[in-house]
């Protein structure tokens, strides 16, 4: 029943955002070169020969990592002259420019010759950026339905060209992955999946040095000079019961930022997909480190003295998760409780807020990332669900400690969403397919334990009941897969068909078709306080220069086959400010 709220709930999210322009827009990869024609010839011929009755336009990607750059260092330079008033001018601060020089309140305005100069130089790049297309472009739809059709269609023979997907949001475009070629994806791929096994299997050691602390004895004996140290019972508790979970929260720190590395290296388009492929690395490698290598190490393979003890799996592990249970307790306590704690209070930016304001003597609050960060709460949720499915019928003491950081978590994580993160790009539910597959793993999982426990309690007649339950829950689980799942893949065909009908009706489609070009414009300044500044300067030195520019594009061909003198002013957006 949850996964068909949830389902519902995504379908209302697609139907309640009519002007979405990604429902209209399919992004082409691999675009064939010829020698007459040039990738955007190349598009517009052959999108007018196979769909001439829904193509609108197109928009081609280009190489232009520096340029996002020196726009980025130019909206952060702008940031950081208006926030030195005539106020604070005066004031002392501990920030020079260089080792020895002046003050950060000794800027120097620019003469008219640098600022004619620097349009110059963004004029040049414009005349050779046609020369630096690459073979990947936007493609723009008169309807959402001829965007679905291109989408999921086979373009080509050759299954290596005309590669087409539904673009992202415009926000949610992850701009740098753009220009990877689409034969290295099958590669970067597998190179990122080897490297995450890698680092999984590295990651044995500090589990094993977790283990080692949870017997003081062995521990003991493995370092003699500790031995008076662990006569005290103080430390002997400290050692075997807190010690442990905070070395390996420690360790997993280390986790999410790898992975996400991993995730951008894959070459995903949208940033939602990195997310999302950095959610799914995290989850594995969580549950393969905390849970299935810490009853592997501190139980079983302490027993491994032939392979005829994995024979019964069920039993082992019957036997191995209870004898864990304080170690995730202590876990729990330390990271969970104390992640929500973190989370709450967030420490970082307020140090960084405080730094800003009384030792830079800033008066507008730093830059911070703000948005939820999905690829390391989630796992952490997830992880302590199948912790609580698996340890409740053998250690119930657990579930206490759950229900806390269930409530807690709750109440934390709904404030958060409402007041502090900053809602940059949206999911669409993209996330809950995770969340449904993991409950399901960790019910299969609590149920095997369940039949190896009945198992060492000679109950046979309990173990043949719980054996169907395994069977009906996979069951379940494939109808889930079957019915609810393509909706979080594809559009209903239906749904984009009556919103293209209600935008016609309505008279908005033109509306709709005009934005397309400005939503996906790759070279677009982010504030709007930077173009409008921008414009009051070049409004007084460098006008004449700006003048010219526009005049010199509107001779010039346009990367969007209709209205071409306003996407190119578009793409010109920082010399027009």
């Amino acid at each position: 029943m949850n996964y068909k709220s949830i389902t519902n709930l995504r379908l209302a999210y697609i139907s309640r955002v009519p002007a979405n322009p990604s429902h209209f827009t399919v992004f082409v990869r691999s675009i064939p070169s010829f020698m007459q024609d040039s990738y955007t010839d190349s598009v517009k011929k052959y999108f007018m020969k196979y769909y001439a009755s829904s193509y609108l336009s197109h928009q081609m990607v280009h190489r232009c990592g520096k340029v996002h750059k020196l726009l980025t260092d130019a909206e952060k330079m702008y940031k950081m002259l208006k926030s030195t008033t005539d106020e604070n001018q005066g004031k002392p601060s501990f920030v020079r420019c260089g080792l020895c020089g002046e003050m950060t309140s000794s800027f120097r305005i620019l003469s008219d010759e640098n600022n004619v100069k620097t349009n110059n130089e963004v004029h040049n790049f414009e005349l050779t950026r046609n020369q630096k297309e690459y073979p990947a472009a936007f493609v723009f739809f008169k309807t959402r339905y001829g965007a679905f059709t291109a989408s999921q269609v086979l373009q080509s023979s050759n299954p290596m060209l005309w590669v087409t997907d539904l673009a992202p949001d415009p926000c949610d475009v992850y701009w740098s992955n753009l220009c990877i070629p689409y034969r290295q994806l099958w590669i970067r791929r597998i190179a990122t999946l080897i490297a995450a096994i890698a680092f999984m299997l590295l990651f044995l050691i500090p589990v094993t040095v977790v283990q080692a602390l949870t017997d003081a004895g062995r521990l003991a004996r493995t370092f003699p000079f500790l031995k008076k140290i662990l006569k005290w019972k103080f430390m002997t508790q400290v050692v075997e019961g807190y010690l442990p979970s905070v070395i390996l929260m420690l360790f997993l720190y280390t986790a999410p930022p790898l992975m996400m590395l991993f995730s951008a290296v894959e070459g995903s388009i949208s940033r939602i997909g990195r997310k999302r492929s950095a959610c799914c690395k995290v989850l594995y490698f969580t549950i393969w480190n905390v849970f299935f290598v810490n009853i592997f190490s501190g139980t079983i393979l302490k027993q491994l003295d032939s392979l005829s003890y994995l024979k019964n799996i069920p039993i082992r592990l019957g036997q191995a998760v209870p004898s864990q249970a304080i170690l995730f307790m202590t876990y729990i306590m330390t990271s969970g409780w104390a992640s929500l704690s973190v989370e709450l209070l967030q420490p970082f930016m307020l140090l960084a807020n405080l730094f800003s304001r009384y030792i830079l003597k800033k008066e507008t609050p730093p830059d911070g990332t703000l948005s939820f960060p999905y690829h390391t709460e989630v796992p952490r949720v997830l992880l302590f669900g199948l912790i609580g499915l698996t340890c409740s019928v053998l250690a119930p003491l657990i579930t206490p400690f759950l229900l806390v950081y269930f409530t807690l978590a709750y109440l934390v994580y709904r404030n958060q969403f409402l007041n502090v993160y900053i809602e940059k790009y949206k999911s669409g539910g993209q996330f809950w397919p995770i969340a449904h597959n993991s409950t399901i793993f960790s019910l299969v999982l609590a149920q095997i334990i369940a039949i190896g426990v009945f198992g060492l309690k000679k109950s046979p007649v309990a173990s043949g009941f719980t054996i169907p339950l395994v069977i009906c829950t996979l069951l379940f689980n494939e109808y889930c897969r079957q019915r609810f799942y393509p909706v979080f893949k594809k559009y209903p065909a239906e749904v984009l068909m009556d919103m293209d009908f209600q935008d016609e009706q309505n008279g908005r489609m033109e509306e709709i078709h005009g934005q397309l070009p400005v939503a996906y414009c790759q070279f677009t300044v982010t504030s709007p306080d930077f173009c409008r500044s921008g414009h009051s300067v070049l409004h007084d030195t460098g006008k004449n220069a700006v003048d010219s520019e526009i005049k010199d594009l509107e001779n010039r061909p346009s990367l969007v086959d209709s209205e071409p003198l306003e996407e190119n002013q578009q793409h010109m957006n920082v010399s027009k400010c």
